[in-house]
């Protein structure tokens, strides 16, 4: 069987193995978010091995997504960490088999804390899934590992589940992305949504030249400029055009040997796109997007030239 035959069998039976949980969802799903939703406290996430593995990435997605939430190691919490869960903190305890002897041995403490548990299992009829006041299923019919023994399907399963609880919370709680962005400040949508035009647009050096202005000055301007274009101004702060660089090159195209004879006025965009130096930056993309153009015009709320915002220099970022 060839390496790329392989690869595909084991993505169809996990493939598989997720949209099987769909008819399993249930009454005890909705009671597990709801009671998300009414607490107080926090998501404190636990399991041994694999699915500990698994647990850290759901703790971590739901921490990110406005649920706040930790992972804690069974074996540590046994032996002290156990204080760190407080009455009002909701447990969503891992398991496959449902008895792992790890998290077993914290159920006592659990019930005897006041703690609301919910637990993802493959057994339903396991001491787990019997002690927990909710129980959701993420069993699977075999795993993908050839021998049927490597947890695959199993975790894949656990981790696609950890992520309905964690994005339908998100989105009941109608999370935005500026939410999003304050968890995620060095990220690259954080940074989108919590910079503004003006902290990025380009104010010093800018690439201008006049409508006289002839196809060399035009040529050097947009290359020491580094921007892709520069402005064509006529009076101090009044932009009446841009060139860009795919200006140049479609006027070479068009024009061929007539190209240096020609002025700046001649290929320039008149009446150049413009936008507000309040905009964050993911809606300034957007508007780039929108108009097909790779700079904009920083304006103030009184139309002032302020300066350019640029794919070039915003992309740094």
């Amino acid at each position: 069987m060839k390496p790329i035959e392989i690869a595909k069998s084991i993505i169809n039976q996990e493939s598989k193995s997720i949209l099987d949980l769909i008819p399993k969802l249930g009454n005890d799903f909705i009671g597990a978010i709801n009671s998300i939703l009414t607490s107080k406290g926090k998501v404190i996430v636990t399991g041994m091995g694999k699915s500990g593995i698994i647990g850290k990435k759901i703790a971590a997605t739901m921490a990110s997504t406005g649920t706040p939430s930790f992972f804690i190691h069974p074996g540590e919490a046994f032996h002290g960490d156990l204080g760190m869960i407080e009455s009002e903190d909701i447990v969503l305890l891992l398991s496959n088999s449902g008895e792992t002897d790890e998290i077993l041995k914290i159920l006592p403490f659990l019930k005897n804390n006041g703690n609301n548990t919910i637990c993802l299992t493959g057994n339903l009829h396991s001491t787990l899934a019997k002690e927990c006041d909710f129980k959701i299923y993420t069993g699977v019919d075999e795993e993908a590992c050839p021998l049927n023994l490597a947890p695959t399907s199993s975790t894949t399963a656990t981790l696609v589940m950890g992520d309905a609880i964690a994005l339908t919370i998100m989105k009941l709680n109608k999370f935005s992305p500026e939410s999003f962005a304050r968890f995620h400040p060095g990220g690259s949508l954080g940074k989108k949504l919590l910079y503004k035009v003006k902290d990025v647009m380009v104010t010093k050096d800018l690439p201008i030249v006049h409508s006289t202005s002839g196809m060399k000055d035009v040529v050097s301007s947009i290359t020491e400029g580094r921007l892709g274009m520069t402005l064509i101004c006529e009076k101090r702060d009044k932009i009446i055009g841009i060139i860009t660089d795919g200006d140049l090159r479609r006027a070479i195209d068009n024009h061929q040997e007539d190209f240096f004879n020609m002025t700046a006025g001649s290929i320039m965009t008149n009446y150049p796109k413009t936008i507000s130096s309040e905009i964050n930056l993911f809606q300034a993309y957007e508007e780039l997007q929108k108009h097909k153009v790779g700079s904009l015009i920083v304006i103030d709320h009184n139309k002032k030239f302020l300066g350019v915002f640029n794919t070039f220099n915003s992309d740094a970022l």
